[in-house]
């Protein structure tokens, strides 16, 4: 007869930080209580002492409250995110990266912008470093993710043979050179969750963060 693992469920025995600050207050206005009762008639305690003292025990709840309420929304927070990189598997996402892959003579990549520009170049390196092709994506005239793609053909008129490549990209305004981000494309393999919330798992490109996602294809 095959042997079923038993699973307690139930309540957990340990304390939660709400009936922790309840106690707290509980001891605090036990101890207060009491040394009222105490007193020395001829030195009665200081209203001030007193007033100060319930003040703190004000603090320390309304700072226990607001944990509470900001670890609520932690937790939320954190659901929200899972559920929306779980949606991003199997789908096409571009991220801060230089590398571009050409199969079945097409290749996808695209640059972040921080303003607009006059000029905006790429070049595209082979495994040894030099560059095979130049494209001028021409004037840009907003900030923002500028998607490109390139069918294979190198300055030479040759075609380059599927495989994985690296681009540079260079912006110019004005004559000065400007702040450009490289993006790579690829596909959402899987989600991982850890403390620091959900990384998306990226064929050939590794693992991202949803904050690195710049478009979604």
């Amino acid at each position: 007869m095959a042997t079923v693992n038993s699973v307690t469920t139930g309540t957990s025995t340990a304390p939660t930080a709400a009936s922790t600050a309840k106690e707290t207050e509980d001891r605090f206005l036990k101890l207060l209580v009491t040394q009222m009762k105490n007193q020395d008639p001829l030195n009665p305690l200081d209203n001030a002492q007193v007033t100060s003292q319930m003040a703190q025990l004000s603090t320390v709840t309304g700072i226990n409250k607001l944990n509470d309420t900001v670890n609520a929304l932690s937790s939320s927070f954190m659901a929200g995110q899972t559920l929306q990189a779980a949606s991003l598997v199997g789908r096409g996402v571009m991220v801060p990266g230089k590398q571009l892959e050409l199969s079945g003579g097409a290749a996808f990549g695209g640059v972040d912008l921080t303003q607009a520009v006059d000029s905006l170049t790429v070049n595209i390196k082979d495994a040894s470093g030099a560059v095979i092709h130049s494209a001028d994506l021409g004037a840009q005239k907003a900030a923002g993710t500028v998607p490109f793609q390139w069918d294979g053909t190198t300055d030479s008129g040759a075609v380059a043979p599927d495989g994985s490549y690296t681009f540079e990209v260079t912006a110019m305004q004005a004559g000065k050179k400007v702040d450009a981000t490289a993006l790579a494309v690829g596909q959402v393999a899987s989600v991982s969750l850890g403390a620091q919330g959900a990384t998306l798992n990226v064929v050939g490109l590794g693992p991202v963060t949803l904050s690195q996602v710049k478009q979604i294809l």
